[in-house]
Protein backbone atom coordinates (compact mmCIF):
# COMPACT_ATOMS: atom_id res chain seq x y z
CA UNK A 1 0.00 0.00 0.00
CA UNK A 2 1.68 3.36 -1.28
CA UNK A 3 1.97 5.62 1.81
CA UNK A 4 -0.20 8.98 1.45
CA UNK A 5 1.23 12.14 3.21
CA UNK A 6 0.93 15.90 2.61
CA UNK A 7 1.75 17.30 -0.62
CA UNK A 8 5.17 19.11 -1.24
CA UNK A 9 4.52 22.42 -1.32
CA UNK A 10 4.98 24.27 -5.21
CA UNK A 11 8.38 25.77 -5.18
CA UNK A 12 8.23 29.74 -6.09
CA UNK A 13 11.23 31.22 -7.45
CA UNK A 14 13.11 33.67 -5.03
CA UNK A 15 13.12 36.76 -7.25
CA UNK A 16 9.42 35.84 -7.58
CA UNK A 17 8.85 36.06 -4.03
CA UNK A 18 10.64 39.16 -4.08
CA UNK A 19 9.03 40.51 -6.90
CA UNK A 20 5.91 40.22 -5.02
CA UNK A 21 7.14 41.68 -1.95
CA UNK A 22 8.14 45.00 -3.40
CA UNK A 23 4.62 45.28 -5.44
CA UNK A 24 3.67 45.65 -1.52
CA UNK A 25 3.11 49.58 -1.10
CA UNK A 26 5.55 49.11 2.41
CA UNK A 27 7.79 47.44 0.66
CA UNK A 28 8.10 49.36 -2.56
CA UNK A 29 11.32 50.44 -3.71
CA UNK A 30 9.91 53.35 -6.11
CA UNK A 31 5.95 54.72 -6.28
CA UNK A 32 4.68 54.07 -9.93
CA UNK A 33 5.05 57.27 -12.57
CA UNK A 34 1.25 56.64 -13.38
CA UNK A 35 -2.17 56.74 -11.47
CA UNK A 36 -3.01 53.62 -9.18
CA UNK A 37 -6.26 52.06 -7.51
CA UNK A 38 -4.37 51.02 -4.77
CA UNK A 39 -5.30 53.57 -1.45
CA UNK A 40 -1.98 53.12 -0.41
CA UNK A 41 -0.08 53.70 -2.98
CA UNK A 42 -2.48 56.93 -3.28
CA UNK A 43 -1.29 57.89 0.22
CA UNK A 44 2.57 57.25 -0.42
CA UNK A 45 2.26 59.50 -3.55
CA UNK A 46 0.33 62.24 -1.66
CA UNK A 47 3.19 62.16 0.48
CA UNK A 48 5.93 61.94 -2.23
CA UNK A 49 4.26 65.24 -3.02
CA UNK A 50 4.65 66.94 0.27
CA UNK A 51 7.57 69.09 0.40
CA UNK A 52 9.09 72.52 -1.55
CA UNK A 53 9.74 72.07 -5.00
CA UNK A 54 12.83 70.98 -4.92
CA UNK A 55 12.11 67.93 -2.46
CA UNK A 56 9.54 67.06 -4.72
CA UNK A 57 11.56 66.91 -7.50
CA UNK A 58 14.56 65.34 -5.85
CA UNK A 59 12.02 62.94 -4.87
CA UNK A 60 11.20 62.00 -8.08
CA UNK A 61 14.68 61.86 -9.75
CA UNK A 62 16.21 59.56 -7.16
CA UNK A 63 12.88 57.29 -7.89
CA UNK A 64 13.64 58.06 -11.75
CA UNK A 65 17.42 57.36 -11.27
CA UNK A 66 16.52 53.62 -9.80
CA UNK A 67 14.42 52.66 -12.37
CA UNK A 68 17.30 54.13 -15.43
CA UNK A 69 19.61 51.37 -13.49
CA UNK A 70 17.75 49.17 -14.17
CA UNK A 71 17.12 50.03 -18.27
CA UNK A 72 13.55 50.84 -17.50
CA UNK A 73 13.78 53.90 -19.48
CA UNK A 74 10.06 54.40 -20.06
CA UNK A 75 9.35 54.32 -16.08
CA UNK A 76 12.20 56.63 -15.55
CA UNK A 77 11.27 59.30 -17.49
CA UNK A 78 7.76 59.56 -16.41
CA UNK A 79 9.68 60.15 -12.31
CA UNK A 80 11.62 62.53 -14.42
CA UNK A 81 8.39 64.43 -15.79
CA UNK A 82 7.23 64.80 -12.54
CA UNK A 83 10.13 65.78 -11.01
CA UNK A 84 10.49 68.51 -13.85
CA UNK A 85 6.80 69.02 -13.49
CA UNK A 86 7.51 70.58 -10.03
CA UNK A 87 9.13 73.22 -10.99
CA UNK A 88 12.31 73.33 -8.85
CA UNK A 89 14.05 76.39 -8.01
CA UNK A 90 16.98 74.67 -8.63
CA UNK A 91 19.04 75.21 -11.90
CA UNK A 92 21.36 72.33 -10.90
CA UNK A 93 18.11 70.31 -10.18
CA UNK A 94 16.03 71.07 -13.64
CA UNK A 95 19.17 71.10 -15.56
CA UNK A 96 19.85 66.85 -13.96
CA UNK A 97 16.17 66.10 -14.46
CA UNK A 98 16.33 67.42 -18.25
CA UNK A 99 19.36 66.10 -18.83
CA UNK A 100 18.44 62.21 -17.20
CA UNK A 101 14.87 62.44 -19.27
CA UNK A 102 16.91 63.38 -22.61
CA UNK A 103 19.10 59.76 -21.77
CA UNK A 104 15.97 58.36 -21.89
CA UNK A 105 14.47 59.35 -24.58
CA UNK A 106 18.02 58.41 -25.99
CA UNK A 107 17.88 54.72 -25.26
CA UNK A 108 14.06 55.09 -26.50
CA UNK A 109 15.42 56.14 -29.68
CA UNK A 110 12.96 59.31 -29.29
CA UNK A 111 15.68 61.62 -30.85
CA UNK A 112 13.29 64.86 -31.28
CA UNK A 113 12.62 65.00 -27.29
CA UNK A 114 16.26 64.54 -26.68
CA UNK A 115 17.43 67.74 -28.66
CA UNK A 116 14.16 69.99 -27.05
CA UNK A 117 15.75 69.08 -23.28
CA UNK A 118 18.92 69.35 -24.35
CA UNK A 119 18.38 72.70 -25.55
CA UNK A 120 16.73 73.83 -22.29
CA UNK A 121 19.13 72.88 -20.48
CA UNK A 122 21.90 75.09 -22.54
CA UNK A 123 19.55 77.67 -21.96
CA UNK A 124 20.39 77.05 -18.13
CA UNK A 125 23.72 76.17 -18.24
CA UNK A 126 25.61 76.74 -21.72
CA UNK A 127 28.94 74.61 -20.52
CA UNK A 128 26.58 71.44 -20.12
CA UNK A 129 29.00 68.61 -21.32
CA UNK A 130 26.09 65.71 -21.12
CA UNK A 131 23.62 67.98 -22.86
CA UNK A 132 26.22 68.21 -25.84
CA UNK A 133 26.88 64.84 -26.21
CA UNK A 134 23.50 63.46 -25.96
CA UNK A 135 22.88 66.30 -28.54
CA UNK A 136 25.38 64.82 -31.02
CA UNK A 137 24.29 61.56 -30.58
CA UNK A 138 20.76 62.37 -31.63
CA UNK A 139 21.68 64.57 -34.68
CA UNK A 140 24.10 61.37 -35.65
CA UNK A 141 21.39 59.61 -35.15
CA UNK A 142 19.39 61.83 -37.24
CA UNK A 143 22.16 61.74 -39.88
CA UNK A 144 22.51 65.32 -39.26
CA UNK A 145 26.65 64.78 -38.78
CA UNK A 146 27.30 68.66 -39.57
CA UNK A 147 25.34 69.55 -36.38
CA UNK A 148 26.35 66.55 -34.28
CA UNK A 149 30.32 68.17 -35.19
CA UNK A 150 28.65 71.74 -34.02
CA UNK A 151 27.81 70.69 -30.71
CA UNK A 152 30.99 68.18 -30.54
CA UNK A 153 33.41 71.17 -31.50
CA UNK A 154 30.57 73.81 -28.84
CA UNK A 155 32.03 71.47 -25.96
CA UNK A 156 35.15 70.87 -26.55
CA UNK A 157 35.86 74.59 -26.52
CA UNK A 158 35.37 74.18 -22.34
CA UNK A 159 35.82 70.81 -22.16
CA UNK A 160 38.87 70.14 -24.14
CA UNK A 161 40.11 66.39 -22.67
CA UNK A 162 36.08 65.17 -23.16
CA UNK A 163 37.17 61.72 -24.35
CA UNK A 164 33.47 60.45 -25.28
CA UNK A 165 32.79 64.13 -26.78
CA UNK A 166 36.26 63.35 -28.90
CA UNK A 167 34.95 59.66 -30.04
CA UNK A 168 31.89 61.19 -30.77
CA UNK A 169 32.96 63.69 -32.83
CA UNK A 170 35.68 61.87 -34.93
CA UNK A 171 32.18 59.41 -35.48
CA UNK A 172 30.41 62.53 -36.65
CA UNK A 173 33.33 63.86 -38.85
CA UNK A 174 33.47 60.01 -40.72
CA UNK A 175 29.88 60.44 -40.94
CA UNK A 176 30.24 63.86 -42.36
CA UNK A 177 32.73 63.29 -45.13
CA UNK A 178 30.92 60.21 -46.15
CA UNK A 179 27.81 62.00 -46.51
CA UNK A 180 29.69 64.86 -48.57
CA UNK A 181 31.39 62.74 -50.91
CA UNK A 182 27.41 60.49 -51.64
CA UNK A 183 26.68 64.79 -52.24
CA UNK A 184 29.40 64.93 -54.49
CA UNK A 185 28.83 62.17 -56.39
CA UNK A 186 24.94 62.37 -56.86
CA UNK A 187 25.63 65.89 -58.34
CA UNK A 188 28.18 64.74 -60.65
CA UNK A 189 25.91 62.02 -61.81
CA UNK A 190 22.79 64.77 -62.47
CA UNK A 191 25.23 66.91 -64.22
CA UNK A 192 26.17 63.84 -66.12
CA UNK A 193 22.30 63.44 -66.67
CA UNK A 194 21.52 66.85 -67.62
CA UNK A 195 24.86 67.08 -70.24
CA UNK A 196 23.57 64.11 -71.61
CA UNK A 197 19.70 64.96 -71.79
CA UNK A 198 20.80 67.93 -73.86
CA UNK A 199 22.88 66.00 -76.31
CA UNK A 200 20.16 64.08 -77.25
CA UNK A 201 17.62 66.46 -77.71
CA UNK A 202 20.03 68.35 -79.76
CA UNK A 203 20.36 64.78 -81.67
CA UNK A 204 17.04 64.74 -82.28
CA UNK A 205 16.26 68.08 -83.39
CA UNK A 206 18.98 67.02 -86.14
CA UNK A 207 16.78 63.96 -87.07
CA UNK A 208 13.56 65.87 -86.52
CA UNK A 209 12.45 68.92 -84.52
CA UNK A 210 9.12 67.11 -83.70
CA UNK A 211 11.24 64.26 -81.53
CA UNK A 212 12.13 66.85 -78.69
CA UNK A 213 11.76 68.07 -75.64
CA UNK A 214 7.76 67.19 -74.33
CA UNK A 215 7.89 64.54 -77.14
CA UNK A 216 10.69 62.01 -75.56
CA UNK A 217 9.11 60.80 -72.11
CA UNK A 218 11.44 59.48 -70.09
CA UNK A 219 11.07 55.48 -69.37
CA UNK A 220 8.10 54.96 -66.57
CA UNK A 221 6.75 51.35 -65.27
CA UNK A 222 4.52 51.44 -67.66
CA UNK A 223 7.07 52.38 -70.60
CA UNK A 224 10.15 51.74 -69.47
CA UNK A 225 12.03 52.64 -73.05
CA UNK A 226 12.89 55.86 -74.59
CA UNK A 227 15.45 56.64 -77.03
CA UNK A 228 18.65 57.11 -75.99
CA UNK A 229 22.21 57.61 -77.45
CA UNK A 230 23.89 53.48 -78.67
CA UNK A 231 26.13 53.06 -75.49
CA UNK A 232 28.07 50.90 -77.68
CA UNK A 233 29.17 54.19 -79.76
CA UNK A 234 31.32 56.26 -77.71
CA UNK A 235 30.66 59.04 -80.16
CA UNK A 236 27.21 59.53 -79.03
CA UNK A 237 26.55 60.18 -82.89
CA UNK A 238 23.78 56.73 -83.11
CA UNK A 239 20.57 56.75 -81.18
CA UNK A 240 18.11 53.63 -79.95
CA UNK A 241 14.59 54.46 -80.44
CA UNK A 242 11.63 52.00 -78.97
CA UNK A 243 9.61 50.78 -82.38
CA UNK A 244 5.81 49.48 -82.47
CA UNK A 245 5.52 46.95 -85.39
CA UNK A 246 1.63 47.35 -85.61
CA UNK A 247 -0.10 44.58 -87.90
CA UNK A 248 -3.94 46.40 -88.30
CA UNK A 249 -5.22 43.80 -89.91
CA UNK A 250 -4.72 41.21 -86.68
CA UNK A 251 -4.88 44.49 -84.26
CA UNK A 252 -1.99 43.25 -82.57
CA UNK A 253 1.54 44.49 -82.12
CA UNK A 254 5.20 44.04 -81.81
CA UNK A 255 8.04 45.54 -80.27
CA UNK A 256 11.56 46.28 -80.92
CA UNK A 257 13.06 47.95 -77.60
CA UNK A 258 16.20 48.69 -79.12
CA UNK A 259 15.75 49.72 -82.93
CA UNK A 260 19.49 51.36 -83.22
CA UNK A 261 18.89 54.29 -86.04
CA UNK A 262 21.33 52.60 -88.59
CA UNK A 263 19.87 49.28 -88.86
CA UNK A 264 17.26 48.95 -91.96
CA UNK A 265 13.82 47.53 -91.14
CA UNK A 266 14.43 44.63 -93.84
CA UNK A 267 17.09 43.19 -90.73
CA UNK A 268 14.30 43.15 -88.11
CA UNK A 269 11.76 41.74 -90.62
CA UNK A 270 14.27 39.33 -92.03
CA UNK A 271 14.79 38.21 -87.91
CA UNK A 272 11.32 38.43 -87.37
CA UNK A 273 9.39 36.35 -89.82
CA UNK A 274 11.88 34.03 -91.65
CA UNK A 275 10.44 32.15 -94.67
CA UNK A 276 11.66 29.18 -93.22
CA UNK A 277 10.19 29.55 -89.77
CA UNK A 278 6.37 28.42 -88.21
CA UNK A 279 3.80 31.44 -88.72
CA UNK A 280 2.89 33.53 -85.78
CA UNK A 281 -0.33 32.09 -84.60
CA UNK A 282 -2.41 34.66 -85.32
CA UNK A 283 -0.94 34.39 -88.85
CA UNK A 284 -3.45 31.73 -90.02
CA UNK A 285 -2.73 32.30 -93.88
CA UNK A 286 0.51 32.52 -93.64
CA UNK A 287 0.83 35.77 -95.36
CA UNK A 288 3.52 37.39 -92.27
CA UNK A 289 7.18 36.34 -94.27
CA UNK A 290 9.97 39.31 -94.73
CA UNK A 291 9.37 39.06 -97.84
CA UNK A 292 5.67 39.21 -98.57
CA UNK A 293 5.80 41.99 -96.06
CA UNK A 294 5.74 46.13 -96.33
CA UNK A 295 6.22 48.94 -94.36
CA UNK A 296 4.42 52.07 -94.34
CA UNK A 297 4.77 55.54 -91.93
CA UNK A 298 2.72 57.93 -90.85
CA UNK A 299 3.58 61.75 -90.15
CA UNK A 300 2.12 63.90 -87.55
CA UNK A 301 -0.11 65.34 -90.86
CA UNK A 302 -1.49 62.47 -91.78
CA UNK A 303 1.21 62.07 -94.92
CA UNK A 304 1.36 58.45 -95.76
CA UNK A 305 4.23 56.99 -97.36
CA UNK A 306 6.14 53.49 -97.91
CA UNK A 307 9.18 52.63 -96.28
CA UNK A 308 11.76 50.89 -98.47
CA UNK A 309 13.06 47.38 -96.66
CA UNK A 310 16.94 49.04 -97.49
CA UNK A 311 16.12 51.90 -95.55
CA UNK A 312 17.24 52.66 -91.97
CA UNK A 313 14.92 54.33 -89.66
CA UNK A 314 17.73 57.06 -89.57
CA UNK A 315 16.54 57.36 -93.32
CA UNK A 316 12.72 57.23 -92.42
CA UNK A 317 13.26 60.31 -89.90
CA UNK A 318 14.79 62.70 -92.12
CA UNK A 319 12.31 61.32 -95.39
CA UNK A 320 9.34 62.36 -93.06
CA UNK A 321 10.64 66.09 -92.59
CA UNK A 322 8.45 68.73 -94.47
CA UNK A 323 9.75 70.17 -97.40
CA UNK A 324 11.34 73.53 -97.48
CA UNK A 325 8.12 76.28 -96.69
CA UNK A 326 5.79 73.16 -95.66
CA UNK A 327 4.10 73.69 -92.00
CA UNK A 328 6.31 71.32 -89.59
CA UNK A 329 5.95 67.77 -90.05
CA UNK A 330 7.64 64.61 -89.49
CA UNK A 331 7.40 60.99 -87.13
CA UNK A 332 6.02 61.20 -84.01
CA UNK A 333 6.62 59.43 -80.48
CA UNK A 334 3.34 58.30 -78.88
CA UNK A 335 4.15 56.82 -75.18
CA UNK A 336 7.63 57.19 -76.33
CA UNK A 337 7.53 55.11 -79.43
CA UNK A 338 7.67 55.15 -82.95
CA UNK A 339 5.04 53.43 -84.93
CA UNK A 340 5.00 51.79 -88.43
CA UNK A 341 2.24 49.18 -89.84
CA UNK A 342 3.27 45.93 -91.30
CA UNK A 343 1.20 44.83 -93.89
CA UNK A 344 1.41 41.82 -96.50
CA UNK A 345 1.44 42.58 -99.77
CA UNK A 346 -1.96 42.91 -102.21
CA UNK A 347 -5.54 42.98 -101.50
CA UNK A 348 -4.99 43.65 -97.54
CA UNK A 349 -2.38 46.57 -98.00
CA UNK A 350 -4.54 48.13 -100.73
CA UNK A 351 -7.68 48.17 -98.48
CA UNK A 352 -5.72 49.42 -95.56
CA UNK A 353 -4.24 52.36 -97.65
CA UNK A 354 -7.26 53.34 -98.80
CA UNK A 355 -8.87 52.94 -95.50
CA UNK A 356 -6.35 54.89 -93.90
CA UNK A 357 -7.26 58.09 -96.48
CA UNK A 358 -10.40 57.84 -96.15
CA UNK A 359 -10.25 58.49 -92.68
CA UNK A 360 -7.97 61.25 -92.69
CA UNK A 361 -9.98 62.83 -95.20
CA UNK A 362 -12.89 62.91 -93.30
CA UNK A 363 -11.15 64.64 -90.40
Amino acid sequence: MAFIGPEEAPRVDFDEKMAAVENLPLFMKSLPAEGTDDVAVQALQSLAHEGTPDEIAQNFKEQGNDYFKGKRYREAMGFYTQGIDAKPTNNALLEALLCNRAACNLELENYGSVLRDCSKVLTINPESSKAYYRSAVALLSLDRPEEALDCCERCLSFDAHNQAIKTVHDRAAKDKAEKDRKQREKEARLQKERNEHRALQAALKARNPLLTEDHVPQGTSENPYSPHFDPEDARKSTLIFPVFFLYPQHATSDVISDFVEDTTFSAHLSQMFPPEAPPPSWDHRNQYTATNLVVYAATRRKRLFKVGKKMTLGDVCRAAMEKPGEPVDGLELKDGYLSFAVLPRGEVEQNWVEEFKRTRDNE
